[in-house]
């Protein structure tokens, strides 16, 4: 049983040392919950469940404390994977809600499963996902400041391989901050999160790059192939240098190989196989 999570590059804050602290200590928390959790859940489960502790996080860019467009509001996306039965499901640019990959979780039993804007939130409110106002006293600070400009690569997201062998990866996002209305992020995108049942792909960094680089549908089909996760992974890295992609990803593979890699300095990240790790 493994687990790995992301929170992001470290790009709003590199100077802030008690953020940094405050980061390494959540996501240690976050990652130690979420494989006692994967004990006794399947993959599936235990990346909604560990990515929604994420989104309650403020310390990070989905769900609470997501980043605002340039009208004011916030949209929250967020995209589910199973390895298992290779389905997909996901919200794009949904609104007033809390915990955007839990409605991706409800989505994956339907026939249509990726939904956007109202029709997303029609869904949310009609599967008993109340309102709830996601910005925070500070991202409403930094947004009237446009201070937040600067602080364009935050995401959230988790890999799990359970003890069956079976993987799934999730992935949410409040956006970049001052993007155009309704602009589509990597993260409810196969580029940005991909599961099959030879590895499992979670994606941060600039949305418009990793959709280029179809980074983690491309990593998965890579170790699908034979490639090791290092090699799919530093192989793919290598070609978002084309134009300088800014990227980050951790991921898993069936056979075990816990991995993560940024092409900018740093993306914030933990993991826990056997013990518990985390960026330093």
């Amino acid at each position: 049983m493994k687990l790995i999570i992301h929170g992001g590059f470290f790009s709003e804050s590199a100077t802030n040392q008690e953020t940094k602290k405050a980061k390494q200590d959540a996501l240690a928390l976050i990652v130690t919950l979420g494989h006692e959790y994967l004990k006794t859940h399947t993959a599936l489960e235990t990346v909604v469940y560990t990515v929604a502790l994420l989104e309650d996080n403020e310390l990070f860019n989905a769900g609470i404390g997501s980043q605002i467009q340039s009208d004011g509001k916030v949209r929250l996306s967020a995209a589910l994977m199973d390895g298992k039965t290779e389905k997909f499901s996901g919200v794009i640019n949904v609104e007033d809600v809390k915990n955007p990959i839990q409605i991706a979780q409800n989505l994956l039993t339907y026939d249509d499963r990726v939904l956007s804007g109202a029709g997303a939130q029609q869904f949310a409110r009609a599967n008993g996902f109340e309102y709830f106002n996601p910005i925070t006293l500070q991202r409403q600070s930094e947004y009237e400041t446009k201070l937040n400009q600067k602080n364009n690569k935050g995401t959230v997201g988790c890999v799990a391989l359970d003890a069956d062998g079976n993987l799934a990866a999730a992935t949410s996002t409040g956006g970049k901050g001052f993007e155009i209305p309704c602009r589509v992020s990597d993260s409810a995108t196969v580029a940005g999160n991909y599961a099959n049942q030879y590895a499992g792909i979670s994606c941060t960094g600039v949305g418009e790059d990793i959709v280029s680089g179809a980074l983690a549908a491309k990593i998965v089909t890579r170790v699908t192939d034979g490639f090791s996760l290092k090699e799919a992974s530093d192989k793919s890295f290598t070609e978002l240098k084309a134009f300088d992609g800014f990227a980050g990803i951790v991921g898993i593979s069936a056979a075990g190989e816990v991995y993560h890699c940024d092409s900018h300095p740093y993306m914030v990240w933990a993991s826990f196989d056997v013990n518990l790790q985390v960026f330093s």
